[in-house]
């Protein structure tokens, strides 16, 4: 979990639960769209996925105008 508890995920780097935690979708959506180009993200040397906080925000609040928490694109 990332620090701040609620707080904006701008300027920050957040895990898939993270992603999967504000989009209201599951982990393995948020892995899928990552594979699929639909969500940019980082790898780690583990081979991890981290996600940009401002990107992930921006989808956020593009789906909440859409009206959608499901499928994005």
């Amino acid at each position: 979990m990332t620090e701040g508890g609620g707080a904006t995920a701008r300027g920050r780097y957040l895990t898939r639960a993270d992603v999967a935690r504000l989009l209201g979708v599951s982990p393995n959506t948020v892995s899928r769209w990552a594979r699929e180009g639909k969500l940019p993200c980082q790898m780690t040397l583990g081979g991890h996925r981290r996600f940009d906080g401002a990107v992930v925000e921006a989808i956020r609040r593009r789906l909440r105008l859409e009206g959608g928490d499901e499928e994005a694109g």
